[in-house]
């Protein structure tokens, strides 16, 4: 089944509200209410659900816990995957202290960094190693994915090392540049600046 990127987006949104709701003690939620809180139409709400096989009851909705288990199983990953992390900056640092990095779908088994002061030492319980390491440790581990947030002129750099080591099938990048990769590595861009363009550029329209 082919499934959007849009859509793959709002069905992470829905869990993570119905996870807000479950552990609120909400039993029953409408469309409409889910799309007040996403800020999503509840036409669309309905669509996605419905192309996951859920249906809601008309003038009842969803059972927010078995709704919440539905997508928890979409959603389930078959196996704990193996993330390197490169660039241990204040970005980087963020990402390890930031909440939803505590999953039980991966584990982040490495860190790399060209500071001195870090390389040889556990940061947040993650041993740092040097970027100079790269391809032989990401190889060592079997790392499948490496999150890159080091500056733009070193990104290429270090994603050609990390690919070297022949493991890695998935990396999500930071620096604000594009990044060239072979066709058969999924490659996912968060680019601060461009979304906050995207976003001045639309408040700029909204009222026009």
């Amino acid at each position: 089944m082919k499934i959007a990127e849009p859509t793959v987006e709002r069905l992470v949104q829905y869990h993570r509200l119905l996870e807000q709701l479950v552990a609120e003690g909400q039993k029953v939620v409408s469309s409409q209410e889910m799309g007040e809180m996403l800020s999503f139409k509840a036409s669309q709400v309905r669509k996605d659900l419905s192309y996951f096989g859920e249906i809601g009851k008309r003038g009842v909705g969803y059972h927010v816990d078995r709704l919440h288990k539905h997508i928890s199983r979409i959603l389930a990953s078959p196996r704990k995957w193996s993330i390197g992390l490169v660039g241990v900056g204040k970005l980087g640092e963020a990402l390890l202290g930031y909440k939803a990095f505590q999953s039980e779908k991966f584990r982040i088994e490495a860190l790399f960094d060209v500071d001195t002061d870090k390389i040889g030492k556990d940061i947040q319980g993650i041993p740092c190693y040097s970027s100079d390491a790269i391809s032989e440790i990401v190889r060592e581990k079997k790392i499948e994915v490496i999150i890159i947030t080091v500056p733009g002129a070193a990104a290429q750099h270090v994603a050609d090392e990390a690919l070297q080591a022949g493991t890695v099938k998935g990396i999500l990048n930071f620096a604000p540049v594009s990044l060239s990769v072979p066709g058969d590595v999924l490659l996912a861009a968060v680019d601060i600046s461009v979304e906050l363009e995207k976003l001045l550029f639309f408040l700029k329209h909204k009222d026009e």
